[in-house]
């Protein structure tokens, strides 16, 4: 079986060698048990949840790490944990740092440019293949891999069927852009103006979930061209992202509301709110949220643009791990994440544990995983849908990831800034573009673009 031959890969790869720490101190693996100590993780969102399967590996593995401790540090978000483990490692305070850093694409470049992350390219490619195509993409930079993905989550519509049905609108003409924002007017037409198609957030969460995840590289946009000069204000692809964003914020079809907030969550259960866009992962939350809603709600792939066919670009969910002198729990981690990827039983324990709980978990992006049919049961939740079977299909056609630069962490606050102006009536959209590209200008001026 596959499994064993990764296993037999590991064990080659992770030999029992001593790893020296800062100031001469020694640490070893000896026998495969790791020596009594830490393992540092920097997570955001709801890291609480990834950390149960590590925990449950050493009580089922309890000669790895019999001292073994793991602590995971809620950070705001992706660039507080990149700033915070930037900090130590600038400083030379190497205690301090984490032994793996949940991160992005963005931040993994500017971290990996920073020599801070360990390269795993050599630990990836001997099971690069058994993985799906394109799964090692985000978190390759200039040919080499830093990042260890745990998911690879595509972008899904979730509608609430019981507002459809009432209406009288047909889900399935949101399988385009267009259809999406005419079943939006039709709600808001049909139901005096009392359903909104969605919600928009005031903050930063537009330009990451409806720009540069959604919009954006469906319609093919760009921020930078091939030589790393910036074309966000004159590229035809952005102009059509922005515009559609223009459009459902100008023709009211969006409820102002801050994202994963009680108020928004109220607003959907009293039927204000017909759609979320842009997020396999909303499915956690809104298991969570809105447990009294379950049954009504159903799931589709993200829609395309008629003349371009391309759904959302999936969103991948990664660990880097940190150079971090006299520690052996950077090797710890990657034998954790192998099992957690090519061991079937102890990935859908965690499951199950998770769905219990309402919690995230992710379907596996491992070929001889995902054939078995424990990913295409059926959720009560979506009215016997089998959301994990959407999860996959979901991924077919899905746009490429938008370029990312060592810049880009940068051009991001940048770019949200001005598409914050507009969502609060501040600027017209016109000027939001064209501010874009003065910006980032004047801010950054060119980027490599490899």
């Amino acid at each position: 079986m596959k499994f064993f031959r990764i296993c037999l890969i590991f064990a080659l790869v992770f030999s029992a060698l001593p790893v020296f720490g800062h100031g001469g101190r020694e640490a070893e693996i000896v026998d495969g048990t790791y020596p009594p100590g830490t393992m540092l993780l920097y997570g955001y969102g709801q890291p609480q949840y990834w950390l149960q399967f590590f925990t449950n590996y050493l009580e089922d593995n309890p000669n790895v790490g019999p001292g073994v401790r793991i602590q995971m540090v809620q950070t705001e978000g992706e660039a507080d944990a990149r700033q915070k483990a930037q900090m130590s490692f600038t400083a030379g305070a190497y205690s301090e740092m984490p032994d793996a850093v949940q991160t992005s694409p963005v931040s993994m470049q500017v971290m990996a440019e920073g020599g801070m992350l360990e390269d795993l390219t050599d630990f990836i490619r001997p099971m690069q293949d058994l993985f799906i195509p394109g799964t090692f993409d985000q978190v390759t930079y200039k040919g080499r891999i830093y990042g260890l993905p745990e998911s690879l989550r595509p972008q899904l519509l979730f509608y609430n069927q019981d507002l459809f049905q009432k209406y009288g609108v047909d889900p399935e003409m949101m399988d385009t852009v267009e259809g999406y924002i005419e079943a939006g007017r039709l709600l808001k037409e049909r139901s005096n103006g009392e359903v909104y198609l969605s919600y928009v957030d005031p903050g930063s969460f537009t330009w990451r979930y409806y720009g540069r995840r959604g919009f954006m590289p469906q319609a093919n946009a760009k921020i930078w061209d091939d030589d790393g000069n910036v074309v966000i204000d004159t590229d035809q692809g952005a102009r059509r992202a922005f515009e559609t964003i223009a459009t459902l914020m100008e023709e009211r079809l969006l409820l102002e509301v801050n994202m994963f907030s009680p108020p928004l969550y109220e607003a959907t259960r009293n039927g204000k709110i017909a759609t979320y866009y842009m997020g396999a992962f909303w499915d956690e939350f809104m298991r969570a949220n809105l447990q009294d809603m379950s049954g009504s709600w159903r799931a589709m792939p993200a829609p395309v643009y008629c003349d371009i066919g391309l759904r959302g670009a999936p969103v991948i969910g990664l660990y880097s791990i940190a150079k971090k002198p006299g520690s052996v729990y950077g090797e710890l981690y990657k034998e954790i994440w192998t099992d957690y990827h090519f061991n079937p039983e102890s990935r859908k324990r965690w499951t199950d544990r998770m769905a219990d709980q309402n919690a995230p978990y992710f379907v596996p992006i491992t070929l001889e995983m995902l054939d078995d049919p424990y990913w295409r049961e059926s959720s009560s939740f979506y009215g016997g849908q089998s959301f994990r079977e959407m999860e996959i299909i979901g991924l077919s056609g899905s746009a490429e990831n938008m370029r990312v630069t060592k810049d880009d962490a940068e051009a991001d606050m940048l770019i949200s800034a001005e598409l914050e102006l507009y969502i609060a009536g501040d600027q017209t959209m016109e000027q939001a573009i064209s501010n874009m590209g003065k910006v980032l200008r004047l801010q950054i001026g060119s980027t490599d673009p490899k």
